[in-house]
């Protein structure tokens, strides 16, 4: 018996680690080599229609940071508490050209008992449509649609749509459902809190499965220059945000059952990361910066502690599932802790 292998709804993934669309996979190569460290699904940079959208990836720039904002030198071993804050693009080729390298890394990815799966960032929803089922006819196995990536309201105007009304995405989940039959994975935004019913509308929709959640928009003065750093807002993720993630988990879980499968992004950092998301209510997680900051040598680190844990336990990856969340309490329900309180009052 596989302990790693976990299903989002029809679709079986070997193990439980995704790794989260980023510059990372613009390239074949990156794409494989994160299949050769085990991964168990890729996601492919992510594209639409929008030039705009397109020439934005030529003004990306990234700083890691510390937990005091200082700047991290990007060696490939950063420390625990760092924290990525980059403004970025989408896939720099046409679409013709990214479709036909798409169904290659999928291809690829078949061979490794894994998925590469194809994304799209809306800039208009008949577009949308269309590459949509170009994806499906093209032989691709899976389609993530991110409709909250962080950088929408900064782009350009019309290059990236970012939605945060369960109305829109109940709207666009129906148009994909009607349009295709491919397993259907919609990407929310952090940035709302409409998340349950969000995913609500995305289940009743037709979506096989959701992720939560995309990175938080940041601004942040650098004290030496007294300039914006990076010189604007840009997307801002770290360890940081995992309990974050985590709380939005249990509370959808919460609304809609134990038996959808969520995906849980924005904070893992190693195997450890990926077991308290599952523990969430989280069905599989995606690793972006972690992987992009710290090398591929992340995939296979990750994947075996969670294996070692999940031992350790005796149990699988379908057991870990929501094992924490199923036992939250309200405030109401906790122990009287009388003046406890007092013991941590300042003199």
């Amino acid at each position: 018996m596989n302990k790693l292998s976990i299903n989002i709804g029809n679709t079986k993934l070997k193990n439980p680690l995704i790794c989260g669309a980023g510059e990372h996979f613009i390239e074949l190569d990156g794409i494989e080599k994160a299949l050769k460290a085990g991964a168990g699904a890729v996601v492919i940079k992510s594209t639409n229609e929008s030039e705009a959208a397109k020439t934005q990836l030529e003004k990306t720039d990234y700083v890691l940071l510390n937990s005091n904002f200082d700047k991290l030198p990007w060696d490939f071993d950063p420390p625990r508490d760092a924290s990525l804050f980059n403004r970025s693009g989408l896939h720099p080729k046409p679409f013709d050209e990214w479709l036909e390298q798409a169904t290659r890394a999928d291809k690829i990815a078949s061979k490794y008992d894994a998925f590469a799966v194809a994304s799209l960032i809306p800039a208009s929803l008949e577009k949308l449509i269309d590459y949509a089922r170009q994806i499906e006819n093209s032989g691709i196995r899976i389609l993530e649609v991110n409709v909250g990536a962080p950088h929408g309201e900064e782009a350009a105007s019309g290059a990236i749509m970012l939605e945060r009304e369960a109305s829109r995405i109940s709207e666009i989940t129906k148009a994909l459902r009607n349009a295709v039959e491919m397993p259907l994975w919609i990407k929310l935004t952090g940035q709302s809190q409409e998340i349950p019913a969000m995913v609500t509308a995305a289940k009743q929709a037709g979506a096989d499965a959701v992720t939560l959640m995309g990175r938080y928009m940041a601004f942040i003065p650098d004290i030496e220059t007294q300039k914006p750093m990076l010189g604007t807002h840009a997307a801002y993720g770290g360890p940081w945000a995992l309990p974050l993630t985590c709380h939005w988990l249990v509370k959808t879980r919460n609304k809609i059952g134990r038996e959808y499968p969520m995906m849980a992004t924005n904070g893992a950092r190693c195997g450890e990361d990926i077991i308290r998301f599952m523990l969430s209510g989280a069905s599989a997680v995606q690793m972006t910066s972690a992987i992009f900051t710290g090398g591929y040598n992340v995939i296979s680190s990750s994947i075996n502690e969670l294996e070692e844990y999940l031992n350790s336990k005796n149990i699988t990856c379908s057991d870990l599932v929501g094992i924490a969340a199923d036992q939250v309490e309200t405030y109401a329900e906790q122990e009287n802790k009388k003046e406890y309180w007092r013991d941590f009052t300042p003199e």
